[in-house]
């Protein structure tokens, strides 16, 4: 399930930065699928969505921050939790029962937009386990 913002957002801006896949933006902004992933061009969303991912998209709303919910993965891969509702002070980074997905789909979202840091993370596991086996 993706997460959304509500009406009571008070458009501080502490959510933004937060998100890894960069699906957060500030109120009236154009957004684009390749804003902080790996996708570029011509691209077919796991969700069948045939996007081009450079292109500027219209915001989703011009009164407060909001979420691309196809960008959005609850922070799956990345944290055990979504940090936009962790750092949010109103409380206004809610589940979205209108999109919601598995863990499975989410990891798969966090994977298809960030293929390198799957690799990235293999490699930093492998440096823990020679770090572990020459202590």
């Amino acid at each position: 399930m993706a997460i959304k913002i509500t009406d009571d957002c008070i458009n501080c801006g502490a959510c933004e930065p937060e998100c890894p896949n960069t699906a957060i933006y500030e109120a009236a902004f154009d957004w684009k699928y390749s804003d902080g992933t790996s996708l570029a061009g011509s691209t077919v969303l796991p969700n069948g969505n045939k996007v081009d991912a450079d292109l500027e998209q219209k915001p989703v709303s011009d009164e407060f921050y909001f979420i691309v919910t196809d960008k959005c993965t609850e922070c799956k891969g990345f944290h055990d939790e979504p940090q936009c509702a962790a750092v949010c002070p109103v409380d206004c980074c809610v589940p979205d029962d209108d999109n919601v997905e598995s863990e499975e789909v989410l990891l798969g979202k966090q994977k298809f937009m960030h293929p390198e840091w799957k690799q990235e993370l293999l490699v930093f596991q492998m440096l823990v386990n020679l770090l572990y086996l020459i202590a």
